[in-house]
């Protein structure tokens, strides 16, 4: 029986902690070799594991079998990997001596590149793990205002909030009662990012085995946070509207889940909005099983006008039930400001506010005075930003629709980022080309559970002019590379 730990025999998810093996310098097989080398050295490849075939590899990465050939003889010839037939080849460095405790990564997770790429910071390749944009122009604003009216008293303040600042509570409180939300300051929580939001709630409600009910797609990054508290996921597809009702109740009655995670308002990476009637109904089917909900409305960099001003899937729950909204202002205002929250019922507030104490005890205060400064005008920022988002949109679309004609789309309801399919093709096997090319591509497997939406990649429109014009030159000398050697269709197992 083949061990537990020969996952790297998939070449998918020896792909994973390679990286952008290809952006160094030297011959094809040198910068493999040395890219091996080392996540062996980091302990990151641990020893005794099982390598994938010379072939699979070199179909996945789209070199040839000889390029996988020398880099494997170097391995070998420099005793960090041992070939022995009916074994296959295996890493023969030995582990690395660390204190015990884990190495951050999620097993089996999907978003590590993802999160390495944060660690590492952009480099030189394209990167389209993430949709960031400068700072929204009103954020200088309000840190002056803040400077000039309020920073004495706050510099007097104890600077321990760990429900949160009260001002942005406040502030908070009052962004949904306009959403029509009635909410008192007791029902929110605030968070250090949206991510933080997620991974409270993932502690406080699942344990090893636990079931979580997803959207497919959904985001990697999200997903491995449920991972990594040891849940199993269910995934549930998505129509014009949303999560389908029909799956979302066959889901909940067969498996019972301890949470639902969907991302109403712009869905990442489809971009699309749940309708009011959805969200009533997803309301009523978590209602009617009992499956706590946890919203993601995180995701609105980009405004599509009247009809997004949707209430979220709070407004729509019938009383007793457990909905959990996430927001955050990363999105709509700057990445760095890290201000996210909770708006849940007081008693779940309460309870995921001594895990947030755990965290980090509480969020900064000068953030937070700033935050509270800039909620109440979301929705002139959204405005300002309007214009200039729909023009990258279309210069986007015009700049595919030139020069890659063959790949497919729909204009998102919202979001920053288009969904796109390409033909016939594994994506994973053109993100090796793409970085190549300079560009880091997230394929659309890492977006679902089970491996599904494989030939799907997100592409980011929230670059500035020129860097889309390159990001696009890029992407079809990647493409056109791939189309020389023929299409690579499906030919590998998914990574489930």
């Amino acid at each position: 029986m083949e061990r537990e730990m020969d996952r790297f025999q998939d070449p998918a998810e020896l792909v994973e902690v390679l990286g952008d093996w290809a952006s160094a310098r030297g011959p094809l097989y040198r910068k493999l070799s040395g890219a091996m080398a080392r996540a062996m050295r980091a302990g990151d490849l641990p020893h005794g594991e099982r390598l994938p075939s010379e072939r699979d590899l070199a179909r996945m990465l789209q070199v040839s079998r000889a390029t996988v050939v020398a880099a494997y003889d170097e391995l070998r010839g420099n005793g960090m990997i041992a070939s022995l037939r009916g074994s296959g080849t295996r890493v023969n460095l030995k582990p690395v001596k660390r204190r015990a405790g884990s190495d951050g990564r999620v097993p089996g997770g999907r978003a590590t590149s993802i999160f390495q790429r944060l660690v590492d910071g952009p480099g030189e390749v394209i990167s389209l793990a993430f949709a960031v944009e400068p700072a929204a122009p009103e954020l200088a604003d309000a840190v002056r205002e803040l400077v000039d009216d309020d920073l004495t008293d706050l510099l007097g303040d104890v600077g321990y909030h760990p429900r949160g600042f009260p001002p942005f509570r406040d502030a908070i409180a009052a962004y949904y009662e306009r959403m029509s939300v009635p909410t008192v300051p007791d029902q929110v929580l605030v968070t250090t990012g949206a991510q933080q939001a997620l991974g409270l709630v993932a502690q406080m409600y699942l344990r090893l085995g636990s079931t979580v009910v997803v959207e497919s797609p959904s985001w990697p990054g999200c997903l491995d946070v449920f991972r990594a508290a040891g849940a199993k996921m269910i995934s549930v597809p998505l129509d014009d509207e949303g999560i389908s009702a029909d799956g979302l109740a066959q889901a909940c009655g067969e498996h019972q889940p301890a949470l639902l995670y969907v991302m109403p308002t712009y869905h990442n990476p489809t971009g699309r909005l749940m309708s009011a009637h959805r969200r009533q109904r997803v309301a009523e089917i978590a209602a009617r099983f009992e499956v706590p909900v946890l919203e993601d409305n995180a995701y609105t960099s980009f405004n599509a006008g009247a009809s997004s001003q949707v209430p979220p899937i709070a407004a729509y729950a019938p009383d007793g039930s457990e909905v959990i909204t996430v927001g955050s202002l990363a999105k709509a205002v700057w990445g760095g400001l890290r201000m996210g929250w909770l708006r849940a019922p007081g008693g779940i507030i309460e309870r995921l506010a001594r895990y947030k104490v755990l965290a980090d005890l509480a969020s900064p205060v000068l953030d937070q005075a700033i935050a509270a400064k800039i909620l109440p005008r979301l929705d002139v920022i959204a405005a300002g930003r309007e214009q200039v988002v729909r023009a990258r949109l279309h210069q986007l679309c015009e700049l595919l629709s030139a020069d890659l004609p063959e790949w497919n789309w729909q204009l998102p309801d919202g979001g920053s980022a288009l969904w796109v399919e390409l033909p016939d093709t594994d994506a994973r096997v053109f993100a090796q080309i793409a970085l190549r090319h300079g560009v880091e591509v997230v394929p659309g497997a890492a977006a679902d559970p089970t491996g599904g939406h494989d030939n799907y990649l997100r592409l980011p429109f929230t670059f500035p002019e020129e860097t889309l014009t390159e990001l696009v030159r890029r992407l079809q000398r990647a493409w056109l590379e791939l189309r020389r050697h023929g299409p690579e269709s499906s030919s590998l197992s998914p990574s489930v």
